[in-house]
């Protein structure tokens, strides 16, 4: 989640897809999802046909999936906002969602299967027989979703409707771990999840235009609907967008095409143009974006905005240079959660953090936005300070630590001031460590190496230690377990 009080804080006051760096293609699941939208329902009945792959070292009698939409459901009461954020959520009152499960097949047969966990946000599909390491399974989920009037990834508002993380996905499997089944929270991005390939077909209605996550390679129309087919590979998990009252411009930046979605822009081109600058920026500071196309769209969402593989949110109620800065943060989550992935619940500051960092070199560089980089650092020092001295007040005492697990957060201020405000002046203060020439070739370095991969804090640490030449580990710790300390009196 963006927070746009904290942007506005920091302004105040201050298809080549290339694999991994091992060079071997990795074993991917496939996902064949259908889906038709009724809108005077709110609803959509849905098909999920997955060919399943177990990467791990183990026989499998049963695989997870997680069913993020039923965080929307009143058994998920509190689950998808902070209470201060209700009203921006919820402005025609509460209004509740999900998804039902309506059969499950296993290699074309019928399965047992059970909804688990926390508001059912786990699907359990047992198998018909052990599925061994590099083995595969069909496994198809028939569903029906329910749409909840929310401003937030999964919901509609007045202008639009959010498809974001609405069908049953694989959950990852880590050797030692198991499956990681946590379920949904309002801080941050519960999210996490290994790259993989789709196939999506939409319908919905034709007075209705689609943004997408992905290559639309064809639209149809058939009576009162439309439908859309589009593919995604490569990616972490797929989203789109439905208005009636979308219009569209587009540009080209090398061979990607970006397409801006917007009902309410005085200047269509000038954000679009923003767009385009980010993707070229981060290209080349970090490493080529990978996918041909890119859709950054305006919509009714709760916070700034949020981010998918080739589609990002910004919300319509962001504007003035705020507008630039989230559509310039939500791009850089491109590279620093979309290529280079990480467990966002458990270690959210690996993508979090430095993606904030990414969107402050982005704005040293393009001076004509008038946010320099020494303001957004000092901005976020002097935030940083205020947050201590008012949660000193508060509590007593203050965890600054950043490598929390999301739900190990009290409040959402707690998260957002240490993943993001402490967090930005960790990358600030590495750069000083070793340099902007080291900082910028590890960066590129780290981009290749683990792209399509799932990073760990560990794996990080050890990656710039050996390219700084040199043992990070307590640079990174002081930061991390909230040894760094602030003097705000």
């Amino acid at each position: 989640m963006k927070k746009l009080w904290l942007l506005l804080c920091l302004v105040l006051i201050s298809p080549a897809l290339f694999l991994s760096g091992c060079g071997e293609e990795q074993a991917l699941n496939s996902y064949a999802l259908v889906l038709t939208y009724d809108d005077e329902t709110k609803s959509a009945q849905g098909a999920c046909a997955v060919d399943y792959v177990n990467t791990s070292n183990n026989a499998f009698d049963s695989v997870l999936f997680h069913l993020y939409p039923n965080a929307f459901s009143q058994e998920g009461e509190g689950l998808v906002c902070s209470t201060s954020n209700e009203a921006k959520t919820y402005p025609n009152g509460k209004s509740y969602g999900g998804i039902e499960i309506t059969s499950v097949k296993v290699g074309g047969s019928e399965a047992e299967y059970s909804v688990e966990g926390e508001a059912g946000m786990l699907l359990n599909v047992k198998l018909l027989q052990q599925l061994f390491p590099d083995e595969r399974v069909k496994i198809e989920i028939d569903f029906v979703l329910i749409l909840p009037n929310a401003n937030h990834r999964f919901g509609y508002g007045d202008n639009a409707v959010n498809f974001g993380n609405f069908y049953p996905i694989a959950c990852v499997y880590e050797e030692g771990e198991g499956f990681m089944d946590e379920g949904y929270i309002a801080n941050g991005d519960p999210f996490y999840s290994n790259v993989a390939n789709y196939s999506v077909t939409v319908s919905y209605p034709k007075n209705f235009k689609i943004a997408c996550s992905g290559d639309n390679l064809k639209t149809g129309e058939n009576g009162q609907y439309l439908t859309t087919t589009f593919n995604a590979n490569n990616v972490r998990d797929v989203s789109f967008v439905l208005s009636q009252n979308f219009n569209v411009v587009s540009a080209k930046s090398g061979d990607c095409q970006i397409d801006y979605y917007y009902y309410d822009d005085a200047d269509p081109q000038g954000s679009l143009g923003t767009a385009v600058k980010a993707v070229q920026f981060y290209g080349k500071s970090f490493g080529e974006y990978p996918y041909s196309s890119l859709a950054v769209v305006q919509t009714n969402f709760v916070h700034g905005g949020m981010e998918y593989p080739r589609l990002v949110m910004i919300a319509d109620t962001v504007s003035g240079v705020d507008y630039d800065y989230v559509i310039a943060h939500e791009i850089a989550h491109q590279w620093w959660y979309g290529v280079v992935g990480n467990d966002e619940y458990h270690e959210a500051w690996l993508d979090e953090s430095l993606t904030e960092f990414s969107t402050a070199l982005f704005f040293e560089n393009y001076t004509e936005y008038n946010i320099s980089y020494n303001q957004i650092i000092s901005g976020a020092e002097e935030n940083y300070k205020f947050f201590l001295q008012i949660y000193d007040k508060i509590q007593g005492e203050v965890d600054s630590s950043m490598l929390r697990a999301l739900n190990e957060f009290s409040t959402e201020p707690e998260y957002v001031n240490n993943i993001y405000t402490r967090g930005i002046l960790l990358f600030d203060t590495l750069r000083s460590e070793i340099g902007d020439k080291k900082l910028l070739s590890t960066l590129k370095g780290y981009y290749k190496e683990f792209a399509y991969q799932n990073v760990s804090s560990s794996e990080f640490i050890a990656y710039f230690s050996s390219k700084a030449g040199r043992n990070l580990e307590k640079f990174f710790d002081s930061w991390l377990n909230g040894k760094v300390e602030f003097v705000y009196v």
